[in-house]
């Protein structure tokens, strides 16, 4: 007796560029890259710097969502695992870019005297574009996550 019921868990191909919540897996890699070029731009490195956290999790994420696309666009996602492990990525990649986010705005705002005397408001303002983009990319996982959770609960 054949099944009615497709097995296609997750889209492939073309389809990860039409479907939500794949679709976010391009503004994912642009905010995400954006974060790790303007945090690598910082002119000021103090040690012991918090900012490296910020820089694993930037490169980490970047790298993993690159693989994850590449996984999808090439089908090697259609085992019955895959939809929890989506959630399960997004979800760990929403906790680690919030504690990042955190992290970074609570740095420019402690080194927000001491680079606008020392380096002027250029480096203040990048590392105020790395907040931003931080948390924008941290709402875009977000989404992501919860649109991965609602379709792991249809399959």
């Amino acid at each position: 007796m054949t099944s009615t019921m497709s097995r296609d868990f997750l889209p492939t191909g073309g389809r990860i560029f039409t479907s939500i919540p794949d679709l976010f897996f391009i503004p994912e890699f642009v905010f995400g890259g954006l974060v790790w070029m303007l945090v690598a731009s910082a002119e000021l490195v103090v040690f012991p710097n918090p900012l490296g956290w910020v820089m694993f999790v930037s490169v980490f994420c970047f790298v993993v969502t690159t693989l994850w696309f590449f996984i999808f666009l090439c089908g090697a996602n259609q085992s019955g695992i895959w939809p929890s492990l989506d959630v399960g990525y997004h979800f760990v990649a929403v906790v680690f870019y919030l504690s990042a986010s955190v992290i970074l705005a609570y740095v420019t705002l402690l080194r927000a005297t001491i680079q606008f005397l020392q380096y002027g408001l250029k480096t203040y303002r990048l590392d105020i574009a790395a907040v931003v983009m931080s948390y924008v990319a941290t709402i875009l996982y977000f989404i992501h996550a919860i649109f991965s959770a609602i379709r792991w609960k249809r399959s």
